[in-house]
């Protein structure tokens, strides 16, 4: 799961921010008033997503970019005019903020991280107990619905794509559905 780090000059605002953000849903919240706090907390975390000031006490917005890991977003908060010099490629809410905008842009970029944690995922070696359900799934389909082995095991691969379960479980509902109707 994603967290979410707020870092604003004032505690009190990060807060507010971050009760908002409990109320959209998020639970994995915090709130600091400086970035190094923030960044010594981030060390525990695999993923998420950094709201901050563009200027803070200790650090500008730059260099905080800098220092979070490849897997956390930032978005920086601010004036308009204070956001409009951060140029290009780095995201960014004026303020004030409208709740729908900060829900939204967060939903977002989570939504992107998500799916590139997704595609950078290694997929799991599956047990000799689970390829025997497939290879009976198959063999069965072969046997009983005269497909070849390359259409049964393409049939269980697309039944496990629309509807969104691994291959595994769809060998297993075959192989229940088709010993249901022996009986």
């Amino acid at each position: 799961m994603s967290s979410i780090l707020i870092v604003l000059p004032k505690l009190e605002e990060a807060k507010k921010i971050q009760k908002i953000l409990n109320r959209h849903g998020y639970s994995e919240v915090f709130a600091f008033n400086m970035a190094s706090k923030l960044l010594q907390s981030i060390q525990d975390m695999d993923a998420g997503v950094v709201i901050s000031a563009h200027k803070l006490s200790d650090m500008f917005y730059l260099d905080l970019r800098d220092s979070l890991p490849k897997s956390f977003e930032l978005i920086i908060i601010g004036s308009a005019s204070a956001i409009s010099d951060a140029g290009s490629g780095v995201l960014s809410l004026a303020t004030p903020l409208r709740v729908m905008d900060l829900v939204s842009t967060v939903d977002m970029v989570i939504g992107q991280l998500e799916r590139q944690h997704r595609k950078n995922k290694k997929p799991t070696k599956r047990t000799e107990q689970e390829e025997n359900y497939i290879k009976n799934a198959k063999y069965l389909l072969m046997d009983r619905n005269h497909l070849s082995e390359e259409e049964a095991f393409r049939y269980i691969q697309k039944c496990s794509m629309d509807n969104s379960i691994n291959m595994v479980e769809t060998a297993q509902m075959i192989l229940t559905l088709m010993f249901q109707g022996d009986v």
